[in-house]
């Protein structure tokens, strides 16, 4: 029987940052639990949630005691702690790892809250948030100038965005990607190869199944 010490929870799935810590569970062969609550369900208002996560936010992760919000830190955490020996973050006080957090930062900010996530209020949820069509023309327009500066890093240092190893910074760039292909944006062949190799990866398959709402 596993005990609370040890106990591994993820909260969430259906989305493409929920997906992020399904898709770092399974590239790790971590066992977890999966609790698939949804966004604007009524799921995350929930006391029981709540009081994991006052921001009513997915994902979240709880790792025996700890309890720990923010797709990136969940996926950076999970990797520091369990992935060492794969590399899946450089180690600390490296220029690697001042590099991993530039593209993970540049992932989360550029490529999701700046841009995707405008996209999906003011389109997919616009009966809540309202239509804005100028919005989400510069927010399309942000996300193809911004991806490009990935295509240029993967075109002279790839095939990973680090170079030569997979890293969690890859999980979070590909699940952004993703989003710009779904919405049709022209982000050319260097990209879309770069996405084809990492949702070709058996953890990605298995994140992607773990992560599709019940």
């Amino acid at each position: 029987m596993t005990s609370e010490k040890t106990r591994r929870i993820l909260w969430g799935s259906g989305t493409p940052r929920t997906l992020r810590g399904h898709w770092m569970l399974h590239e790790l062969g971590l066992e977890y639990e999966k609790r698939p609550i949804g966004s604007r369900t009524g799921e995350t208002q929930d006391p029981e949630f709540t009081k994991l996560n006052p921001r009513e936010k997915i994902p979240v992760l709880q790792d025996g005691d700890l309890t720990l919000a923010e797709s990136a830190a969940i996926v950076t955490y999970l990797g520091e702690s369990y992935g060492a020996a794969q590399g899946l973050v450089p180690p600390m006080g490296t220029r690697e790892r001042a590099k991993y957090y530039e593209w993970c930062f540049f992932a989360m900010t550029e490529l999701d809250a700046h841009t995707t996530y405008i996209v999906r209020k003011h389109v997919a949820l616009k009966e809540i948030y309202g239509e804005a069509p100028n919005a989400v023309r510069a927010a399309f327009e942000g996300f193809e100038k911004q991806a490009h500066v990935a295509h240029l890093q993967l075109t002279h240092g790839g095939p990973y965005i680090l170079g030569d190893t997979f890293t969690c910074a890859d999980l979070l760039l590909t699940t952004c990607l993703l989003s710009g292909f779904r919405h049709k944006l022209q982000l050319g062949d260097v990209l879309r190869d770069y996405v084809e190799r990492m949702t070709a990866r058996e953890g990605y398959k298995l994140g992607s199944a773990a992560n599709q709402r019940p």
